[in-house]
């Protein structure tokens, strides 16, 4: 795969897909992974305005929240689903809300065994770029036993997206025009990089955990990454 052009992306990719060894780093356990009008300057502007929302608008939780959860994940997965089903509501109860945490979903679509993912990660990144991210991500995986073995998906996600509060006529340019290719690219470009082989993969205050763990490996993790933290001024 070409490396793609480089972004100004999200901090969550700048702090850790960046710089973290995952690949040397130790494991909390391996088990269930699997044009615009105008001049070319003002129209790299829309388009790097456009990215950046849909970058950002991947993150949930406080700006100011001392540990950040990373979720390498793949829509078409299934202990990525388990996950999203079983624990990710309980993160979210104890240290999203409660401003304990910031959550990031990073793209790593495994085409070679998922052959629906890539749209799917399109569809939810297009409605990123609407702030839309988040309930379009949970549909996808509350879908995912209906669409995973069609053989062309893109007629499902459109319907699936007509029932989702979204611009259509402004996620339709988006998916044609293909633009979020590039960050989910550049989110496998990294994570590759940094040892990423499976999913889910996820990086808690810095640290690995592999694979689609019951909440007491997560809630281990995730208070020893906030006992770790630097205190807040």
């Amino acid at each position: 795969m070409p490396s793609p052009r480089p972004l100004r992306l999200s901090p969550v990719v700048a702090a850790f897909l960046c710089a973290l060894p995952l690949a040397g780093g130790a494991s909390l356990g391996a088990q269930n992974a699997e044009p615009a009008v105008g001049s070319a300057a003002s129209s790299l502007e829309s388009r790097e305005t456009r990215l950046g929302r849909a970058d950002r608008a991947r993150i949930r939780g406080r700006a100011d929240a001392p540990v950040w959860i990373v979720v390498i994940s793949d829509y078409q997965c299934p202990f990525c689903k388990r996950w999203h089903d079983e624990t990710e509501p309980l993160i979210d109860r104890d240290y999203i809300r409660t401003g304990k945490a910031q959550i990031a979903y990073l793209n790593f679509p495994i085409t070679s065994s998922h052959p629906n993912a890539q749209p799917a990660h399109e569809l939810a990144m297009c409605a990123a770029e609407q702030e839309r991210f988040w309930p379009v991500s949970d549909a996808l995986f509350r879908t995912q036993g209906e669409w995973k073995g069609l053989r062309t998906p893109r007629a499902f996600f459109d319907s699936l997206a007509r029932s989702l509060p979204l611009d259509q006529p402004r996620l339709q340019r988006c998916l044609a025009a293909g633009e979020v290719r590039e960050l989910i690219a550049a989110d496998l470009d990294r994570a590759q990089r940094i040892g990423v082989g499976s999913t889910p993969t996820f990086l808690i205050g810095g640290r690995p955990v592999i694979g689609a763990q019951p909440y007491e490996a997560f809630r281990r993790a995730i208070d020893a990454a906030i006992a770790a933290a630097p205190a807040r001024p």
